[in-house]
């Protein structure tokens, strides 16, 4: 595969993701990928439902509530990759690459990744937030890319942003939950991004983002990847401990120790 079929320019994701802190790559998955993708995602989904665990990952708080309905809820799980390998084989895929190294550059080390599903007419929604209260790194180079499962209108609940908010830095009270609600952002004036199955969006941890809940007849699906630079480290959250797997998706992680590569963290 050349470097025309892998992805636009790295210089145009970069100026396009700096001026407005996400990147929509349409068609990052074929037809084809995204099919074996959704097997493998149905059975998590499968594996999960009989598990017995509590698997229903709505926030509490004011701010959700506001949104939300009695019923509401989202099936989630914390890093899909250790469930199937055709998931990590998605996550060093040369195409999902190519724009996180354009992002991260050559060194890109998997924070964690989570399954979301929003069920048909009762999806939870997700309130207005920043995501670097719960895994703030050094040098701010913390990314998600969110790939998307089955299509995701705003109807279904999709993404929803405010372009170019990343530039305003660590908002003080920005995750999200009760009492951290940001009152000049508020979610109705977010820009939805609707996206495609086998779409990836890409954003900054620090630009500020939710989810209205889904009422269509669809259930959405989609699998989001934390990353950030091998060069960068992940410190202490001000909301709980996550979990960092701190594995190299590309090139090295140039941080990592003994003592490091050994650390277990409970997962929020």
């Amino acid at each position: 595969m050349n470097e025309a079929e892998l992805g636009p320019n790295p210089s145009k994701i970069i100026e396009d993701f700096n001026r407005e802190g996400f990147y929509l790559a349409k068609g990052v998955f074929n037809q084809n990928e995204i099919s074996e993708l959704k097997t493998e995602f149905n059975w998590i989904v499968g594996q999960l439902q009989k598990s017995g665990e509590s698997v229903n990952a709505i926030w509490d708080g004011a701010a959700t509530q506001e949104l939300a309905h009695g019923d509401d809820q989202i099936l989630h799980t914390h890093n899909v990759h250790r469930y199937s390998k055709g998931w990590l084989d998605a996550f060093t895929s040369p195409k999902f690459l190519w724009y996180a190294r354009a992002l991260l550059g050559d060194d890109v080390i998997l924070h964690h990744s989570k399954l979301f599903q929003k069920p048909a007419e009762q999806g939870a929604p997700f309130p207005m937030h920043q995501d670097w209260a719960y895994f703030p790194t050094e040098l701010d180079s913390m990314i998600a890319g969110i790939i998307h499962v089955s299509e995701a209108s705003d109807e279904m609940g999709c993404l929803r942003v405010w372009p170019g908010s990343h530039r305003n830095g660590r908002l003080a009270d920005s995750h999200g939950r009760d009492g951290g609600q940001l009152k000049d952002f508020p979610i109705n004036q977010a820009i939805p991004i609707e996206s495609e199955p086998g779409d990836v969006v890409f954003f900054h941890y620090l630009t500020v983002h939710g989810s209205m809940p889904n009422r269509s007849q669809q259930t959405r699906k989609t699998v989001l990847v934390q990353m950030y630079s091998g060069h960068d480290r992940v410190t202490t959250g001000i909301y709980g401990d996550h979990i960092d797997e701190q594995l190299a998706l590309s090139g090295r992680n140039y941080r990592i120790s003994r003592s490091l590569a050994g650390e277990r963290k409970g997962a929020l």
